[in-house]
């Protein structure tokens, strides 16, 4: 097939990439190149994709519709995978206005193009921050997400409530991916893993937040691809008994599905980081702080659909993905 991803030099897109090239499809990518985190990283993600049969890349910006869907017409994709977005939680505090721009504004230029020039299926990226102040675990589909606690969830929200409606009105497949709390080689500076990496390795405290005693969800970045190509193969479709007297959120009357994806295993902060320290061979400093606004305590994945559907779970331990993490790590910046 030949598949467009958004967000292409990203940590999840250039990896979902990879995986979709080996086993012969033909991938473009597009991305903007922002300056959200250093630039060269996404660089020598996409060094690495060019240099792979199959791929091309066309820098744009999701949020320019005239630019955005000239990139569209010109990729001419069978399926799309819309990795592209606003990342963070905290960032969406400091910069609300990017969350629109790229999470509101960039999915309905990709909404819309896939309406004028065609895709049989779109496969977008959600969030397990979508449950928000919901604290029925493990998080299900299946219940109700209506109480974000940040502005990026509910950007992701939104994004699952326009894709429903495009599904809906002009019948393009839909599916959405909650995904939790991933970590792997290529991974984001912001993100937890790389943030304590840095600051052991360089001698510095590192700050826990909620003393360390929140649970998350990690889900090892290979976890997460698998399941986003695995959900692209299978296109939605209308759930036929789906009843408008008790409606389900996961599924519709409209060619429209979502799924979790995470480890279904979560792991109490502490532990993930004494696991990290065992990888390094470092014991950390640590400053313990209280959760930070726009963080929620525990995040619990409930994979039952993913496993059902697309016949995969998640199994990757934690063990294996951090020293995969910081292999990579040392390898890339020479520590």
């Amino acid at each position: 097939m030949r598949i467009l991803i958004t967000g292409a030099a990203g940590f999840i897109g250039s990896t979902t990439a990879h995986a979709l090239l080996d086993r012969g499809d033909q991938v473009v990518g597009i991305d903007n190149l922002n300056d959200y985190y250093e630039v060269s990283l996404k660089e020598a993600r996409l060094a690495l994709l060019t240099e792979k049969e199959g791929f091309s890349f066309i820098r744009a910006d999701i949020s320019d519709a005239a630019g955005f869907t000239k990139a569209y017409q010109e990729a001419t994709p069978d399926r799309v995978i819309h990795l592209a977005a606003q990342a963070g939680v905290r960032y969406s505090l400091e910069n609300p206005q990017a969350y629109i721009d790229a999470n509101i504004t960039g999915f309905l230029n990709v909404l819309e193009a896939t309406r004028h020039h065609g895709c049989d299926h779109l496969v977008y990226a959600s969030t397990s921050s979508v449950y928000g102040a919901h604290e029925n675990m493990p998080f299900s589909i299946h219940d109700g997400v209506d109480h974000p606690v940040s502005l990026y969830a509910a950007s992701k929200k939104s994004n699952e409530l326009m894709a429903h409606t495009y599904a809906h009105l002009f019948k393009i497949p839909c599916t959405g991916l909650r995904f939790f709390t991933v970590y792997g080689p290529w991974g984001r500076p912001d993100m937890a893993l790389f943030l304590f990496t840095r600051k052991i390795l360089a001698g510095e405290p590192i700050d826990v937040f909620n003393h360390g005693n929140h649970t998350r969800d990690f889900t090892y970045v290979a976890d997460i691809v698998e399941g986003i190509i695995r959900t692209c193969d299978k296109i939605a479709t209308p759930n036929k008994q789906w009843d408008p007297k008790n409606p389900d959120p996961a599924t519709a009357a409209a060619p429209y599905r979502l799924y979790n994806i995470g480890s279904n295993n979560p792991v109490n902060l502490s532990r993930y980081i004494e696991v990290l320290e065992d990888a390094l061979g470092i014991k950390a400093q640590k400053n313990l702080l209280p959760l930070q606004a726009g963080d929620v305590p525990d995040t619990f994945a409930n994979v039952d659909d993913l496993i059902a559907d697309v016949g995969y779970r998640p199994e990757t331990t934690i063990e294996f993905g951090i020293t995969e993490f910081v292999n990579w790590y040392k390898d890339y910046y020479g520590k």
